[in-house]
């Protein structure tokens, strides 16, 4: 099915000039924002390390998310993903859901730290007591639409309630069922290898 495009009441989440609207946490606390996260020509460039996120000051529950990424041209791709309905306490990978961002896996859904999934769904799957992420339980994604290292990606999320739909490149990818219905924030993850994230806006649904 066709992806569902931005509509004109979204909300810009990075505005290609700063990080104004976010907040961050860092596995190191000792390392800066700044050191990790920087704006270069509207793109926002995610350095990888160490463990962490960029997390919106807004809270959202329902909602449509795009967000367009690249892996650093010329280099290998790395890991990252995109965080929502972020809780509980504040850790560099913090109780939530992610759309996995790691190359080969782009579009598999997560919930981490032991946040609520549907076991029962096609392609599920369960990592017990991890030791970063705790307890992970996850759906892979239905095929691979991912565009060649260093080129740019469109992911569109929409989750309504206990449903989550992933897009990547137009493409469904995912939908996955039985995740916990809270709100909280949306992050952009700093997992290892550069990336480099060029639109980030969220259209919140009632």
């Amino acid at each position: 099915s066709t992806s569902p495009e931005a509509r004109s009441e979204a909300m810009v989440l990075f505005n290609g000039r700063n990080l104004n609207g976010w907040t961050h946490v860092l596995a190191d606390p000792a390392v800066s924002r700044d050191a990790v996260w920087t704006v270069r020509d509207g793109v926002l460039v995610c350095r990888g390390e160490p463990l962490g996120a960029l997390l919106t000051e807004g809270t959202f529950a329902d909602f449509h998310l795009v967000v367009e990424y690249r892996w650093a041209p010329g280099a290998k791709p790395g890991n990252s993903g995109i965080f929502s309905r972020v809780n509980g306490a504040p850790r560099a990978l913090p109780r939530c859901v992610e759309v996995q961002l790691q190359h080969g896996n782009a579009g598999d859904v997560l919930t981490l730290q032991g946040m609520k999934m549907d076991s029962t769904q096609p392609r599920y799957f369960h990592v017990e007591k991890h030791a970063v992420a705790g307890d992970i339980d996850g759906v892979k994604k239905t095929e691979n639409a991912e565009a060649e290292a260093g080129q740019w990606n469109r992911v569109e999320i929409l989750a309504r309630g206990s449903t989550y739909s992933v897009w990547v490149n137009g493409r469904k990818v995912n939908e996955v069922t039985g995740i916990e219905p809270l709100r909280g924030p949306i992050g952009l993850q700093s997992e290892g290898g550069e990336i480099h994230f060029r639109r980030a806006e969220i259209t919140p649904l009632p």
